[in-house]
């Protein structure tokens, strides 16, 4: 089946195409025209000012009365001369063009204003051919007739002819237009003679051509959905896929999936996110080739575990920050700060320049993607365990100087935590966290945690909080799958802008998309 779009696409081309070559390749090949450019009467004319206008009269001495005068400019047209021979007056003899004024009477014809001088021997002499005038009786009507020779004009060259007439008797005062008869050999359509237009501005083929221009590119969407429907697009593809693994990277997941559905209304998405490591073991386990495991990070990172039957596809650049409750008083911490608060050598913020509170982590779950990069990043060792359940209170048998540790399951569990919990601190992917108004976005050795500023310091080294996420098949899967369907469309489609819009990048939009990290 042919592409309605490739139709509309070839239909752009050849419009314009057609409406020039009707304009200067076939229309205009032999085409005679004239132009009226005057027909008036002298009204108004007072005894003070009439001059000349009172004394015009017959070469018998008769005054003419009810004067009128009409210029009219015969021209070619076409893109060809025309010569002598081209005209086809209905009559035979030397007459090129004959101009009929009903109702009134010719007194006087001049050429005048030729395109070229050698024109004028046309109508130079006592008789030359074809040209004459001469007053004719049709039943009760009064026809003025003037002749005009076969005039061999260049491209583009005319004549004008001035004619003096005055009003027949019973003939009504407002003069009817003159009738131009002509016709040329082999012209275009019937090949008469045609009235033209003065041609200042556009051309007359300019605004149907632009017209026909815009409705293809108006109409082109609109007849594409209406003749395609439904239709899916063509890197649709049907049937179910699970998405585990990384909770920082599932809002993300869940919006591009229900864009793809929306599309592709044959494909299914389940999710079971739980932390990046334990997606990957999932996927390792059960092998099934229609579930995608995403993780922060590689899977010798997460898992320190090659895995090898796990095939890795990096798709986006994630950044994270430190989160911390308002009361502690603290939006730019140090590296080395930063690492003795989660180390516990910092159990007061005062310690650090906050407020006189407890210093409490909240933590994700080991198996946590979004942890496992703040130890590899930031940290350079792993944390340890927990010693709270409700991040306030801590377990029996804890050491009293020991900082309030707890852990929480995904990333929006640990934000509302952090909110609610004096003095917490905790960290989360920088997208989510920019939504938060009841939380501080806690700088590191200063760098500012807006998504273009931190990405620029994490490209330059800066910002040392940042991952690449990885989305993992078990082996190569098909390339007609939902799988490998919905992986293309996060990497090279509409997915892409969902990526950004959460504050992450595309590892297609970095220096080097095959490694997905700072340069």
């Amino acid at each position: 089946m042919v592409d309605l779009a490739t139709v509309l696409a070839i239909l752009g081309i050849l419009v314009p195409i057609g409406a020039f070559l009707g304009e200067f390749g076939v229309i205009r090949q032999k085409r005679l025209g004239y132009r009226v450019q005057m027909d008036t009467t002298p009204t108004g004319v007072g005894a003070e000012y009439a001059g000349a206008w009172q004394r015009l009269e017959h070469r018998d001495g008769t005054r003419l009365v009810d004067l009128s005068f009409a210029l009219i400019r015969i021209e070619n047209l076409g893109r060809v001369h025309l010569e002598e021979k081209d005209y086809a007056f209905p009559e035979a003899g030397d007459v090129g063009v004959r101009l009929r004024f009903r109702g009134r009477k010719v007194a006087g014809i001049v050429a005048t204003e030729p395109s070229d001088e050698s024109l004028m021997s046309y109508f130079d002499g006592d008789a030359p051919p074809g040209f004459d005038r001469r007053n004719t009786t049709e039943g009760d009507h009064t026809f003025g007739v003037v002749d005009l020779p076969k005039v061999k004009l260049n491209r583009r060259g005319h004549y004008k002819v001035l004619v003096v007439l005055e009003r027949a008797e019973g003939a009504p005062h407002k003069p009817e237009d003159p009738e131009v008869i002509g016709t040329i050999a082999g012209g275009v359509r019937d090949g008469k003679i045609r009235e033209t237009k003065s041609r200042t501005g556009l051309p007359p083929w300019i605004i149907p051509t632009v017209s026909a221009l815009v409705a293809v590119i108006l109409l082109e969407p609109f007849a594409l959905n209406l003749l395609r429907g439904n239709a899916a697009p063509i890197d649709c593809a049907s049937g179910n896929v699970t998405i585990v693994g990384s909770t920082a990277f599932a809002p993300v997941l869940r919006e591009a999936a229900a864009s793809y559905q929306k599309s592709c209304p044959d494909s299914s998405f389940a999710f079971q996110t739980q932390g990046s490591q334990d997606g990957l073991n999932v996927l390792n386990r059960t092998k099934n080739t229609d579930t995608v495991a995403f993780s922060d990070g590689d899977k010798g990172q997460v898992l320190g575990d090659e895995l090898p039957a796990l095939l890795p596809r990096p798709i986006a650049f994630l950044l994270f920050t430190l989160v911390a409750n308002k009361g502690a008083g603290v939006q730019d911490l140090t590296l080395a700060q930063v690492k003795d608060i989660f180390a516990g050598r910092v159990t007061n913020w005062k310690d650090v320049g906050g407020s006189d509170l407890p210093v409490r982590i909240v933590d994700r779950e080991s198996s946590s993607g979004t942890r496992s990069t703040l130890e590899y990043h930031v940290l350079g060792v792993s944390e340890p365990g927990e010693n709270s359940d409700d991040c306030v209170h801590p377990k029996l048998g804890t050491p009293a100087s020991d900082a309030i540790r707890c852990r929480r399951g995904d990333t929006d569990s640990l934000l509302d935590a952090v909110a609610q919990t004096s003095g917490a601190i905790g960290y989360a992917e920088l997208g989510a966290a920019n939504s938060r108004a009841d939380l501080n976005l806690v700088k590191i050795a200063g760098q500012p945690t807006t998504v273009d500023t931190a990405l620029q310091a994490a490209d330059h080294g800066a910002y040392p909080f940042w991952q690449t996420e990885y989305a993992y098949t078990y082996g190569e899967p098909k390339a007609d799958s939902l799988g490998a369907s919905f992986l293309r469309y996060l990497t090279n489609q509409v997915g892409r802008d969902v990526i950004r819009a959460h504050g992450d990048r595309p590892c297609a939009e970095l220096a080097n998309p095959v490694l997905c990290r700072p340069s």
